[in-house]
């Protein structure tokens, strides 16, 4: 029964969730390893899940040691799943909801300084098809502060350079205008008129491709950018979203409002884009540790 419940809530979820298709897979993920440790405790039905099962599951989900941030999205999935039995008559309770969720740790992102930046766009500076795709790539992450799932689904149509515009379709299938910089503007317009000339093999929307022509994925360019870093000399972990996070704090230091920072990264509440202004506050404590002659009681 809770299998054909499963199936109908998919339906449900991918007809009127406001998640993106991603973080849909993972919730249906979450529900059938959820089922599957029901199945294995002979709990078939809906009314045979207590409080106290719940419980015992999460006890299995921290002795296998997931993240705190893994943990409480399993919970937001049991959570929508249990409402969605309720909505249909099938459970009077969600016994979700009162589910304690884990601590978050909040680690403040990497970020990357001018002079770094200029040394991953300085081995792109290329004339291959190729450099001129990673160049307008690298340009976007940090001169935009686009997500790297929102780079690769750009489509042609979706470019509006002679603007100095494009559109980008965010989390939630919500879409933002986003100013590109002058820099970008110059690499995109290369990349599409020569390289990506040169690498497309059959007709695409999809703005950035592979050296096969085909769509160029997430982690195809993160390991393009793992060789990029390398050739840098870079010794930060640099990941897309470091490029992301460089573009946030790097508009901050520059005295840009919060606000302006949070449309542009397509941020829902502000709070999550204050966690940069952490990052300004640790640059500033260690320029203070550095110069300011009482600084030493930090030794």
């Amino acid at each position: 029964m809770l299998k054909q419940l499963l199936k109908e809530y998919e339906y449900e979820l991918k007809a009127s969730s406001h998640l993106g298709k991603q973080s849909q897979a993972a919730y249906l993920s979450d529900l059938k390893q959820y089922i599957t440790y029901l199945d294995k405790k002979e709990i078939s039905k809906p009314d045979m899940i207590t409080k106290e099962t719940l419980k015992q599951y999460m006890m299995v989900l921290r002795k296998r040691h997931h993240a705190p941030s893994t943990v409480s999205r399993k919970i937001s999935a049991l959570k929508g799943f249990h409402q969605f039995m309720v909505d249909e008559k099938i459970l009077e309770d969600n016994v979700v909801l009162k589910l304690p969720r884990p601590k978050q740790k909040k680690h403040l992102p990497s970020v990357l300084n001018i002079k770094e930046m200029e040394a991953l766009l300085d081995v792109v500076s290329g004339d291959t098809p190729l450099d001129q795709r990673n160049k307008a790539m690298l340009e976007l992450l940090y001169g935009s502060g686009l997500r790297i799932s929102e780079l690769v689904d750009l489509n042609t149509n979706d470019l509006h350079v002679n603007e100095g515009l494009i559109h980008v379709h965010g989390k939630g299938d919500k879409t933002r205008i986003v100013p590109i910089s002058a820099m970008a503007e110059k690499a995109l317009k290369r990349y599409l008129e020569s390289g990506r000339l040169a690498i497309k093999k059959m007709p695409t929307p999809v703005v950035f491709l592979n050296r096969l022509g085909r769509p160029i994925s997430r982690v195809g360019f993160f390991k393009v950018l793992k060789d990029i870093a390398l050739k840098a000399r870079i010794h930060k972990n640099v990941s897309p979203h470091t490029l992301r996070h460089s573009f946030a704090s790097h508009l901050l230091e520059a005295g840009v409002d919060l606000r302006y920072v949070q449309e542009m990264l397509g941020h829902e509440n502000v709070s999550t884009t204050e966690l940069y202004t952490h990052i300004n506050k640790k640059q500033l404590i260690a320029v203070y540790d550095q110069f300011h002659p009482h600084a030493q009681r930090r030794e």
